[in-house]
């Protein structure tokens, strides 16, 4: 057994001293050494599935060689990694949708990293600072990859969290698929340039209709990740009372039941569920959005009632966001709009070759080795409120790399003050979203419907 002993810190401290080291220094990186995990290996893998009752699909997308991508498992504050192995044709990166990390960690090629070819890998090393539920995806040949299975689910527990007799993970997705089960064309121009493709199955993990059994009368946390890259969902819950506890990895400030809450592709929710009394019972989570109305998921009661009381459900913890200055704020103004300008259409990483979608009045070209110029310098540590303007007839749920922001104030509707990284936002609406500018580097901001983000709703801002 290798320990310290008193000669040999001293000794230690010497050898520092003269390098130019301190003993403090020597102590923090050797804790982080010692603290360094073993990575999880994510290989991406080209495999068959059966998503359609009539036979299997080919050329499936997923980390690992069988089945939906693995819910990642982390822990607030403390370091995790991973090794991205690139077994598939097409380059890729891995983005950790929501997790603010350092920046060359985020998985955005060219913008922070390159891409990762065939054959090889990326290691990813980051201790998540806040507990919640997020995912993960590529950012490269992002609406292929992503539309053939590379999308997963992360939770980071807090151990102070309060306790629940179930738990379920829940990812939420569409296939473009024909009637042989196989995969058709990712997407339609025509419907880029509104509200998006829409996939021709939905599932849930995978699954149509999944069912899952709980304790009777007891309380079930539903972990719900929208990984889809185009649908936009609005759940509610049938057969037991439900209630909202945290949206985009963050508690609500007041807790509400899902009466058709909107929600877009990149968003997540957790619900506190108690379950019916009566074994056999059934509890259904639905997308009632459009015309036709969908069970995504189902629970069963089983056993004798435990006779939980969903109120007896704690708070969880508030993460560790910083604090808005909302007298000391500099504003950025951002118009989404349609574009007829056309822009290059041999960008990086799949690019659509259309232009329909702005940022400011500026289409992104795709993934590029050669990026439009920030949408905003900003100063580290400063308060921001960006001021986005809907000017579209569609709904963009726009997403922030690297941060997390407040809800401040809609034009539209009473909005509860929700720390995200995700706002869906609707057509002719005014929004504030207010934040501190607190983590350096050059971070994306996009609409995460990927045809738009795809064909110029994109954009980022530069924190130095």
């Amino acid at each position: 057994m290798t320990g310290w002993t008193r000669r040999g810190l001293l000794k230690t401290a010497a050898i520092a001293g003269a390098t130019g080291v301190g003993l403090s220094a020597i102590g923090r990186l050797g804790s982080l050494a010692a603290a360094s995990p073993e990575p999880v290996v994510l290989q991406t893998a080209k495999i068959q599935a059966r998503l359609m009752d009539i036979g299997p699909t080919n050329n499936v997308l997923t980390y690992g060689n069988a089945g939906m991508p693995p819910v990642l498992r982390m822990r607030k504050g403390e370091p995790f990694a991973a090794r991205l192995v690139n077994a598939i044709d097409d380059p890729t990166t891995i983005h950790w949708h929501g997790i603010r990390l350092p920046n060359k960690m985020d998985g955005v090629p060219f913008l922070v990293q390159p891409y990762v070819y065939t054959g090889d890998h990326f290691d990813y090393a980051f201790t998540p600072p806040d507990a919640g539920t997020f995912w993960y995806h590529p950012h490269c040949n992002t609406l292929e990859q992503m539309g053939h299975g590379l999308t997963g689910v992360i939770v980071v527990e807090n151990p102070d969290d309060p306790k629940f007799d179930a738990e379920f993970v829940l990812n939420l997705r569409d296939w473009r698929l024909g009637d042989d089960s196989q995969f058709i064309d990712q997407f339609r121009p025509r419907d880029a340039a509104r509200t998006g493709t829409y996939g021709t199955v939905r599932t849930a993990n995978w699954l149509d209709q999944p069912q899952y059994d709980a304790p009777a009368g007891g309380l079930v946390r539903l972990r719900v990740a929208i990984t889809d890259v185009t649908r936009i969902y609005a759940f509610r819950v049938e057969g037991a009372e439900a209630t909202v506890m945290a949206l985009d990895g963050n508690p609500v400030p007041q807790r509400f039941s899902p009466d058709a809450l909107l929600l877009g592709p990149g968003q997540r929710m957790e619900l506190a569920i108690r379950m019916p009394d009566q074994e056999g019972a059934v509890v259904s989570l639905r997308d009632v959005r459009g015309t036709k109305p969908k069970i995504l998921a189902t629970v069963r009661a089983t056993g004798g009632s435990l006779k939980r009381d969903v109120r007896d459900v704690a708070p969880l913890e508030v993460n560790p966001v910083a604090e808005v200055d909302l007298a000391a704020a500099q504003h950025i103004s951002l118009a989404l709009s349609a574009t007829a300008e056309n822009v290059p259409s041999d960008g990086i990483c799949g690019s659509l070759g259309y232009s329909f979608w702005a940022i400011n009045k500026v289409p992104w070209p795709g993934d590029t080795s050669d990026p439009t110029a920030p949408l905003a310098e900003l100063k580290l540590g400063k308060s921001y409120v960006i001021d986005m303007e809907n000017l579209t007839p569609q709904s963009h749920p726009m997403h922030l790399h690297g941060m997390s922001f407040k809800v401040l104030s809609s034009s539209t509707r009473p909005v509860q003050p929700l720390i995200s990284d995700t706002y869906l936002i609707q057509p002719n609406e005014k929004v504030q979203l207010g934040f501190v500018a607190d983590n350096p580097g050059d971070w994306l901001l996009h609409c995460h419907i990927i045809e738009h983000q795809k064909s110029g709703m994109t954009s980022y801002v530069r924190v130095v």
